[in-house]
């Protein structure tokens, strides 16, 4: 839905003026915008110095990306899609103007009036088939359909958003190696960065028709590796599928490009189904579907809301209107002044306070701290696919799987080094001295494997050890810590090659070893030992850690600690029934005075020398009473100088001594619901911040006071911007799905 312009979108782009915002990402921003005849078009962007000369050869590519959008728009035409009313990719801000289609997003669609039935799901798989048999046949394929991709409007779907559609064969935007699109929704062969086909569509296709009907999509969700892994090698969740469907969704998801059907056959299958072939498209839509449809009709002619005001304006006005504030006598007479002035009599309506009557003086107050202007802010491009970070030195890395990788200096936000052969899926670490990958070697010799440094001014890659025992397809890199790397494998052996130091001959000895994570010296090369998780090949929930001495992997619900250097198996943790499923989630596994902290029901600490639970926070606690037995009320901790710092749901920030897990204080705040506990918050030598969500994205709290001294509001509503430090720069990075800002670290 449309939402208030921000105080830098330009009034007019070309001969459309700007009316709304429709949405933004990391590439650009989506206007509601007008001609001067009164024509309302959806405009969309792409961000100007993402093609500007600073951007170099990749300002090329996205411009190219932006033009080969626009033709596939046209080819589709209006039938299908957003008719293309007007476009200028060559403009210092690049633009594009197409119809504004009236009605919901997919997904948005499900929401409001959940799973489709099957004959809505026929409709709609069968209309989506024609649509991309028409870019098909026109040698264009879509990679990215997905349920945000797909608005439905009354006369039929309209399938939008082509900014990584290319010629099929075409693969000079995408190299080989790269995964570009949406990991949810791509199909296998894209995943595994090879040529996506038309076929590569049908299988998309069958995952949108799978969440169109269940509301959920057929590879779950999760981080981008994870998703990755179950696209390549994991079955589908067909669970909720009709059973009139089931039998044409799997062979459409089939792992084999050569089995799946072509958009006609499958169009052909689909509408055999239907109780009507010949009935619009209207007929088959639910009622809630139908009303929502002619309500967004009716929302596109409101008046839109006044463009929201620049950070300084909105502290000008905070200043003008933070005096000692109107007697109550004064805020009647002003009350009374906006309600008659609406009926045309206003006069005499502040007669109502006498010039003779004095204010109390007000005394004076302590100025309350500002919220930091930020010091930069980086959009990400390519963030409308999966998105992870990593910060090294003085770097921030965004990996975007449409965007590949762009080294941001963290110091002032600008652009650095580029890689298109970096993705989500490879997995990158950072450190003090720069950023680690790991990948197959261009050139032979000893070992398939190696790991990698990547220059952060350049974006190069350099092969700088061979991993003699990393023969495994699909490694990626999960963590390094004290000169040993851990890795995940896709399979379920290893090949270790290494010379005999007697006859000097090489050794080619195959482990038959059934493990899926494998650590490795990062000096050497040499294989130390592997870790089976026990688990099918379905791309379980892991998460995984390493500390000077240990190896923290976590699978589903179930936490192992490994002797980092000998791989001696310490413990295993299995968490209670009550908190496995809060433990399933966990991604990060801080460590404190010998313990390692689990945000679960309750702050529990395990000790790393055998697991046992060292000391908990959370039994007697006031939030304990208020929420119950069963809630959640701690998210991930942060630590520092051997102090734990976690937000408690529902109370709001507290310190905790990490050796005996005393309560040292706490700093209450309304602000600690769900949407803040669940990120770590970033601790200074000031402040603790916490990314909380709506409108006022981070909340400081002062670490002498324990009291929240300001609040940073964002351009609009975001679910839960994540926090994070980086502490060589001094900043603060505040990460959405669209951009990544630096606040001063302090």
């Amino acid at each position: 839905m449309a939402t208030p312009l921000t105080h830098d979108d330009p009034q007019q782009l070309g001969p459309y003026r700007l009316v709304a915002r429709l949405g933004s990402g990391g590439m650009g921003t989506v206007y509601l915008a007008r001609s001067a005849g009164g024509r309302t078009v959806a405009l969309k962007t792409m961000h100007a110095d993402l093609v500007s000369g600073e951007a170099g050869t990749a300002g090329a590519e996205f411009r190219t990306r932006f033009r080969l959008e626009t033709d596939a728009a046209r080819v589709i035409g209006d039938h299908y899609g957003a008719e293309v009313v007007d476009a200028d990719p060559l403009a210092e801000t690049p633009w594009l103007a197409t119809e504004y289609v009236l009605g919901p997003p997919l997904d948005e669609a499900v929401a409001v009036s959940g799973p489709l039935p099957e004959t809505t799901t026929r409709a709609l798989g069968a209309a989506l088939c024609e649509a991309l048999g028409q870019l098909h046949r026109s040698g264009v394929v879509h990679r990215d359909l997905k349920p945000s991709n797909i608005l439905l409007t009354a006369a039929g779907p309209k399938v939008i958003d082509f900014g990584i559609a290319r010629a099929a064969g075409d693969d000079h935007l995408t190299r080989t190696g790269t995964a570009a699109g949406t990991p949810a929704f791509m199909s296998p062969e894209q995943a595994s960065g090879v040529e996506h086909t038309p076929v590569g569509d049908v299988f998309a296709l069958a995952g949108v028709l799978v969440f169109a009907c269940t509301g959920h999509g057929p590879f779950g969700g999760g981080q981008a590796a994870d998703l990755l892994y179950r696209v390549r090698y994991g079955e589908a969740d067909l669970s909720g599928v009709p059973a009139g469907l089931l039998p044409l969704l799997q062979r459409c998801l089939a792992k084999e490009p050569e089995t799946r059907p072509g958009t006609d056959e499958l169009a052909m299958l689909l509408a055999e189904g239907l109780p009507d072939g010949t009935a619009d498209f209207a007929d088959h839509l639910p009622d809630a579907l139908h009303a929502d449809i002619l309500r967004r009709a009716a929302v596109a002619w409101q008046p839109q809301p006044p463009r929201l005001p620049s950070p300084h304006q909105a502290a000008m006005e905070t200043e003008l209107g933070a005096g000692s504030g109107p007697s109550r006598r004064k805020v009647l007479a002003l009350a009374g002044a906006g309600a008659v002035a609406v009926g045309g009599a206003g006069v005499g309506a502040w007669a109502y306070l006498r010039d003779d009557e004095k204010e109390p003086a007000a005394k004076p107050k302590a100025k309350k701290p500002k919220a930091p202007k930020e010091l930069w802010t980086r959009p990400v491009v390519g963030g409308g696919g999966a998105f992870s970070l990593a910060t090294g030195g003085n770097y921030v890395l965004l990996l975007t799987t449409t965007g590949g990788g762009q080294f941001v200096d963290a110091r002032n936000g600008k652009l650095r080094g580029v890689s298109q052969v970096l993705s989500p899926s490879l997995g990158i670490i950072g450190d003090d001295s720069g950023f680690y990958t790991v990948g197959s070697r261009s050139v032979s010799g000893e070992g398939t494997h190696a790991l990698f440094t990547n220059d952060p001014e350049t974006g190069d890659s350099e092969e700088d050890v061979v991993l003699n025992g990393a023969d495994v397809r699909g490694t990626a890199i999960e963590a390094a810590e004290n000169g040993i790397v851990l890795l995940r494998a896709s399979t379920r052996w290893v090949t270790r090659v290494y010379r005999d130091k007697k006859t000097k001959k090489k050794i080619v000895e195959k482990t038959p070893w059934t493990s899926q994570f494998v650590a490795a010296d990062m000096k050497t090369g040499e294989l130390l030992w592997g870790f089976d998780n026990k688990s099918p090949d379905t791309g379980p929930s892991y998460a995984t850690a390493l500390t000077k001495n240990e190896a923290l992997i976590r699978v589903e619900s179930t936490l192992t600690c490994i002797d980092a250097r000998s791989g001696e198996v310490r413990w295993t943790w299995k968490a209670p029934k009550e908190d496995r499923e809060s433990l399933a989630g966990l991604q990060q596994f801080p460590t404190a005075k010998g313990h390692v902290l689990l945000g679960l029901r309750d702050l529990t600490a395990l000790r790393l020398s055998d697991g046992e639970v060292g000391w908990s926070v959370g039994e007697g606690r006031e939030a304990r009473a208020a929420l119950g037995p069963d809630t959640r009320l701690y998210g991930t901790p942060a630590v520092k100088d051997g102090k734990v710092y976690v937000v408690e749901n529902g109370n709001g920030l507290i310190a905790i001594d990490g050796a005996s897990g005393e309560v040292e204080w706490e700093a209450k705040a309304d602000w600690a619901g769900p949407q803040a506990f669940i990120v770590a918050p970033v601790v200074g030598e000031k402040y603790a911040y916490v990314g909380t969500g709506g409108r006022d994205w981070v909340r400081a709290v002062d670490l002498e006071e324990h009291k929240t001294a300001w609040s940073y509001r964002g351009p609009e509503d975001n679910e839960r911007p994540m926090v994070l430090a980086q502490d060589d720069a001094k900043v603060v990075l505040v990460v959405t799905a669209a951009d990544v800002r630096g606040l001063p670290l302090q």
